[in-house]
């Protein structure tokens, strides 16, 4: 925040002045040090906080998947999934159980890697392979998962508001499906990239385990209750919409899906499922006795969200004050100038924007800090050179996602390690869990790129109605 006004300040002062070619207006940089600066400061702290977009969407999936992970449904659900796997698809199955598992958000890279150690030594593995597995899987599901997670919600809502600096009054926006196509696609890339790699590199390097074998816990009868009646409702609830989208009462005018009521109500509409699931999980296996329950559940899940809230609160004031002293429209109109200049454009373009953000990511976990600070910049500057802001968000995640894995910036890889200290191999060191997931993070970057690049070429949408161009009459 005070980099920025220091910046603003100084640009002032040089009398730092660009057109935009999006509104043909003159931008010029603002001084945070000066009376109009110290005004809007009093004006917009609370706004700044209450208006920045991914807090309410962010807290209100918390909710969702919340109330199923206080059920006890997720944990029923990954053992559930996990058992019985041929040795050969047990690796796969981890990472496609990780991906999924996202849906939670930080809790898959607590809740998958153990149990991966347990379906892992199940069929004579080693269980910090599995551990390794089912920790990567989690970890890229941040930009690859079949359904839409709230990672989705919380980088639409960044990308939304530097649209809405940007753009000003205009109706453009991103939908939460901007990238919904091509993780899917990517899910089975992911799944079959990191299997090979795990079985080809981490299982000969750890080999054979000769400690004490742990079993994975069979379902109990009321948790097989329990799922039943979660499944039962939500193929309910899923019967409903489907009635709701062919009479036209959740359809677009023409009947189609995009632009459609569904499309743009996603959040409530997988909010709700969440819930349903969730609920008559509890119900059934006897997790939940009553309301009371269930409120105890929420307030359990958003106790554990201060940190994100705290982060809301600084994020929201810097983007505030990026926004307001223009800086972020500057610097997006020279560098698109710039680029447009030297010609470096395309597909080397693209690639140049994956591999910065992931040395970035080397340095700062938090995917929706760098975007925070990324999308200001790149998205108006990509959309200059005219491309799409939902492609320009993909291209973050591509590059955002691979090396998550072992930056030891994040707090779930030591806990990874305290846990195959404590249970597995009492003598492991950080050095050898990273040294395991640099070469897969790397080959899968590659891997994802040169996807990207032919998914591209192709020229499939990356989501409903989401190519790599902006819409005619946009700009």
């Amino acid at each position: 925040f005070f980099i920025v006004a220091i910046l603003g300040t100084i640009f002032t002062f040089l009398g730092t002045s660009l057109t935009n070619p999006a509104t043909g207006e003159i931008v010029m940089s603002k001084n945070f040090f000066s009376k109009e600066g110290l005004l809007w400061f009093l004006d917009n702290m609370v706004k700044n906080f209450t208006g920045f977009a991914p807090l309410g969407l962010v807290l209100t999936m918390t909710i969702g998947t919340g109330i199923c992970e206080e059920a006890g449904m997720l944990n029923s659900l990954l053992r559930s999934s996990m058992k019985n796997v041929p040795a050969a698809l047990v690796p796969y199955v981890c990472v496609l159980i990780g991906i999924i598992g996202n849906l939670a958000s930080d809790a898959a890279s607590v809740m998958v890697p153990p149990l991966a150690a347990m379906a892992f030594m199940g069929v004579g593995k080693h269980p910090v392979a599995g551990m390794i597995c089912g920790y990567i899987g989690a970890q890229v599901g941040y930009a690859a998962n079949p359904v839409i997670s709230g990672t989705d919600t919380l980088l639409m809502g960044i990308t939304n508001d530097t649209l809405a600096s940007f753009m000003g009054d205009s109706a453009f926006t991103v939908d939460v499906t901007c990238n919904w196509i091509f993780k899917i696609a990517s899910t089975v890339l992911c799944v079959v990239v990191i299997g090979i790699l795990v079985q080809k590199i981490v299982e000969p390097r750890f080999g054979v385990y000769h400690g004490e074998l742990e079993k994975m816990e069979d379902l109990t009868p009321s948790e097989k209750k329990g799922l039943r009646a979660s499944g039962i409702s939500t193929l309910v609830y899923v019967a409903c919409l489907l009635v709701l989208f062919f009479t036209g009462v959740i359809a677009a005018e023409d009947g189609g899906l995009i632009g459609s009521p569904f499309l743009k109500g996603l959040i409530p509409i997988i909010f709700l499922l969440f819930v349903i699931a969730g609920v008559s999980y509890g119900y059934a296996s006897g997790n939940f006795k009553g309301l009371v329950d269930i409120h105890k559940a929420i307030v359990k899940q958003m106790a554990a969200m201060g940190t994100y809230v705290g982060f809301c609160f600084f994020c929201g004031q810097f983007q505030g004050l990026f926004n307001w002293t223009k800086l972020g429209t500057l610097l997006a109109i020279g560098g698109a100038d710039f680029l447009e200049n030297v010609g470096f454009t395309g597909i080397p373009l693209c690639v140049a924007f994956i591999l910065l953000c992931s040395f970035v990511n080397i340095f700062v976990s938090s995917g929706s800090a760098k975007w925070a600070i990324f999308a200001p910049i790149f998205v108006p500057m990509f959309m200059l050179l005219g491309y799409h802001p939902g492609f320009t968000q993909l291209c973050y995640r591509i590059g955002d996602s691979p090396f998550n894995c072992w930056t030891p910036m994040s707090a779930y890889i030591w806990m990874i390690l305290s846990v195959a200290q404590t249970k597995y191999v009492p003598n492991l060191k950080i050095g050898t869990l990273i040294a395991n997931m640099i070469p897969m993070s790397i080959v899968l970057q590659i891997a994802w790129i040169i996807f990207l690049v032919i998914w591209m070429l192709l020229g499939i949408p990356f989501g409903p109605g989401v190519g790599i161009y902006l819409p005619a009459g946009v700009m």
